[in-house]
This record gives structure tokens, C-alpha cells and sequence, in this order.
């Protein structure tokens, strides 16, 4: 595996999350001396299986189940203190010491932004994109607001609770005098108990940024997880039903202080197939009992959330994104396992809309829900042969070859990583 790894590489989604990215960025992160999160927050989950023992985390990045790498926590992360300290102690339970960094300019989700969160979820109607009620929107606005606060604020009590007073005020005025909600936490309650999240966390609180640039200049491999997918990027996706961070890669540089031009490789992670956590249009989604063989065959169920997912067909509109705006150089072809005895595989290679044919991702909400996807229909696969990735490539079924070659001229990226399994040595590397 040495061979294929680049010293700076990007992992990111190239759909709507849930694409494998965890297994992807297991699969190199032992070669790693640092994997590093860029956006989001704990409304992101990834599940890692090592030997048969399953972690699902949430924040801490996936390079934590090994011994070597230093996992990090990059600025452009919004940390919940008692999310990250609990997930501390869970790596802990599974027998790891967890080597992690976080930045101090990391922003802070307080207790009033997740309050906040679950108040506006019921506000924003039929355009709510399905919240986690985690405090993740709240707190990227408090942070564009400047109400924010940061993790090295937690360790210097004077400005900790300069900065509390104001973003408290503000944030239970919204909740109670605007939307006509309670708040019953005081200032002093959260400051006591920030106070010793930041004891607690002190040792892991760094400026991230130096770190990395030193680390890059030293010859040291670096891997950036990214969390989430394409389509909820608060710019590129289908907003508003998005998060809200970026999940492209062009965030790692101000989201790690990493200057993008020394990332020299980026991985898309696509699945087979499609799959949504949340309320939007999806073109490509289907329904019945095939619907229910494809999501239980796949455990599509959010690590996050536990809500089934919904499932589709493959979307290459959305892919031919992915590989545009990521500037991508590869893609991962993850859960071609889980189409194992499908007679045929629709792919949807562009859109129908009011008689126009489109065939990259709308601006447009209007045409996006009026969207009627255009399928090429492909022959399907049986089950694989046995232990299929000790084999490699040429083994694959000719007709597996096939969807591959297809997916590679309809959105002009090369298939270099294809996942057949959970497990990290369920891959071929072509």
C-alpha cells in the first residue's frame, strides 16, 4: 500500500455522505502520520470495522484506531466539548490512547446553540433540511455573527466569559423573545461546567495550523477526512436542504490552514448506488420492496441518527459535480458488494426538466424538484467470487467491469479504489 499513498491527500464524499469515506480513509490512514478533519461537526458519523471489532465515530477522525497517526481536529471543525470528551473515552474502552490534537481555533457548540438548533428546525417549514439538532448551524452562524466562541477560549476564564455573556445574550434573546421558546441554563451553570471541559481537553488544544505546516515540511504524510458529501456543501450543494460547513476540498486550506496547493492527490468516495439521510428532492430515489432489499442489504441507516436512509440509483449528475468542484484525481467505488444479484442497475446519467435535458447540477430549487431523471440501464452481477480482493481487478465479473467503465467515461475521473466489503482489506487498489 506504501506505493499508493501521497504525502498530502484529500478523502472527501462525492454524493450525500454515507459513501464509504470512513473505510476509505481507514484503508490508508495506518500509513498516515496524520489524519486531519477539516468541517462539520458530530452530526457526521463514520463506522470503521478492524478485525471484526466496529467503531463508529462521530468527531474524532478515523485515524485514531491505529497506534501511529496524529488525529486531528482542524479549525474549521465546531467541537461540542461533552461529544468529544465522551468520544474520548469510547477509543478509550476499545483499548486505544488517543493521539489527538485540537485546534484552538476550533469553534465551541454551546449548550443554547443546540437549543437553538431544535427550536429552528420546526421554523424552517418545508425548506428544512433535516437537522441533527447538534447545534452545528447555530454555531457556524454565531461564528459569522462573531458571537463565537473558541477552544483556547475555554482555557483563559476572563475572556471565556466576556465572549459567554455576549453570545448568550444574544442567542436566548432569538430563542425567546423571537421565537417565543425557553431557555433554562444560566451563564454561570454553562461557564462552571465549560470551564472543566476545557481542564478536561487542555492537553489536546494546540494551534493545529503550525503543527501541520511543520509536519508537511519535515517529509511527514498527511490525510484530510473529509465529512459528508458534495451535495450538502452550503455553497455547491442543494441548498438550503445542506449543512452547514463546506465539504469541498478547497475547505481543507481554511479549515486546517494547510494551503491547498501542497495536496496532490484527492479521492471521491462514491457509492454504488444512492443513498439521503434529510429531506430534499431526489431525482434518482426509489421506492417499494426493492427499496427495502437495497437499503437493508446496504445497513443504510444514519450512524449519526439511526433514521433509515433513503436509497436511489446511481446519481452521475451529481458525481460529474463532485469531480469538478473537488478537482478530483481518482475516485473510490465503495459497496459494489451490496448490488451483488440486482438483474439490472439503472444509472442516471442526466435530468429531464420541463423538456430540457440537464446534465449538471442545478442552481435552480424549482428545476431541481421538477427533475426527472434519465436512466441507461445496466445488466447486473451475481455474488462475487470468493475472497474476490486478494484476486484483484481482472477477477471482477465482466459485467461489474462494465458499470465501472461506464461511470469513468460519464464523469471523466478514473475508478482507481474499488470496495467490495466492510472490512479494510476488502479493496482492490487498480
Amino acid at each position: 500500500m506504501n506505493s499508493h499513498l501521497s504525502k498530502i491527500t484529500a478523502i472527501v464524499g462525492a454524493q450525500w455522505g454515507d459513501e464509504g469515506k470512513g473505510k476509505i480513509t481507514d484503508f490508508f490512514a495506518g500509513e498516515s502520520d496524520y489524519v486531519v478533519r477539516f468541517h462539520g461537526g458530530n452530526n457526521a458519523g463514520h463506522t470503521i470495522i478492524v478485525d471484526d471489532v466496529t467503531f463508529k465515530l462521530h468527531l474524532i477522525p478515523s485515524g485514531i484506531v491505529y497506534g501511529t497517526p496524529i488525529s486531528i481536529i482542524g479549525n474549521g471543525v465546531v467541537v461540542d466539548p461533552k461529544a468529544l470528551l465522551n468520544e474520548i473515552a469510547y477509543v478509550k474502552e476499545k483499548g486505544i490512547n488517543p493521539k489527538l490534537m485540537v485546534s484552538d481555533r476550533a469553534h465551541v457548540i454551546m449548550p443554547y446553540h443546540i437549543a437553538l438548533d431544535s427550536v429552528l428546525s420546526g421554523h424552517q417549514g418545508e425548506l428544512a433540511a433535516g437537522s441533527t439538532n447538534r447545534g452545528i448551524a447555530p454555531v457556524y452562524a454565531d461564528k459569522m455573527y462573531r458571537n463565537g466562541i473558541r477552544m483556547i477560549d475555554l482555557l483563559e476564564p476572563e475572556v471565556f466569559r466576556e465572549k459567554l455573556e455576549k453570545g448568550y445574550d444574544f442567542a436566548v434573546g432569538i430563542i425567546v423573545k423571537a421565537l417565543g421558546s425557553s431557555f433554562n441554563k444560566s451563564i454561570e451553570e454553562i461557564f462552571d461546567t465549560y470551564i472543566q471541559y476545557g481542564e478536561e481537553l487542555k492537553k489536546y488544544i494546540s494551534d493545529t495550523s503550525v503543527e501541520l505546516y511543520n509536519a508537511h515540511k519535515s517529509g511527514k504524510s498527511i490525510l484530510f477526512e473529509g465529512a459528508q458529501g458534495i451535495s450538502l456543501d452550503v455553497d455547491h450543494g442543494i441548498y438550503p436542504y445542506t449543512t452547514s460547513s463546506n465539504t469541498a476540498a478547497g475547505h481543507i486550506s481554511t479549515g486546517t490552514g494547510v494551503s491547498f496547493r501542497n495536496v496532490n492527490r484527492i479521492i471521491g468516495v462514491v457509492k454504488a448506488y444512492l443513498s439521503r439521510v434529510g429531506e430534499s428532492p431526489l431525482p434518482s430515489e426509489i421506492h417499494g420492496g426493492e427499496a427495502n432489499t437495497l437499503r437493508e442489504k446496504g445497513g443504510e441507516y444514519g450512524t449519526t441518527t439511526g433514521r433509515p436512509r433513503r436509497v436511489g440509483w446511481l446519481d452521475l449528475v451529481q458525481v460529474r459535480q463532485a469531480v469538478r468542484v473537488n478537482g478530483l484525481t481518482e475516485i473510490a467505488l465503495t459497496k459494489l458488494d451490496v448490488l451483488n444479484g440486482f438483474k439490472e442497475l439503472p444509472v442516471c446519467t442526466s435530468y429531464e426538466c420541463s423538456g430540457k435535458i440537464i446534465k449538471e447540477m442545478p442552481a435552480s430549487l424549482e428545476q431541481y424538484r421538477k427533475a426527472t431523471p434519465i436512466y441507461e440501464t445496466l445488466p447486473g452481477w451475481e455474488d462475487l467470487p470468493e475472497k474476490i480482493w486478494d484476486k484483484g481487478f481482472s477477477a471482477l465479473p465482466q459485467t461489474l467491469k462494465n458499470y465501472i467503465k461506464f461511470i469513468e467515461a460519464n464523469v471523466d475521473c478514473s475508478v482507481k479504489i474499488i470496495s467490495v466489503g466492510p472490512q479494510r482489506h476488502e479493496t482492490i487498489i487498480r
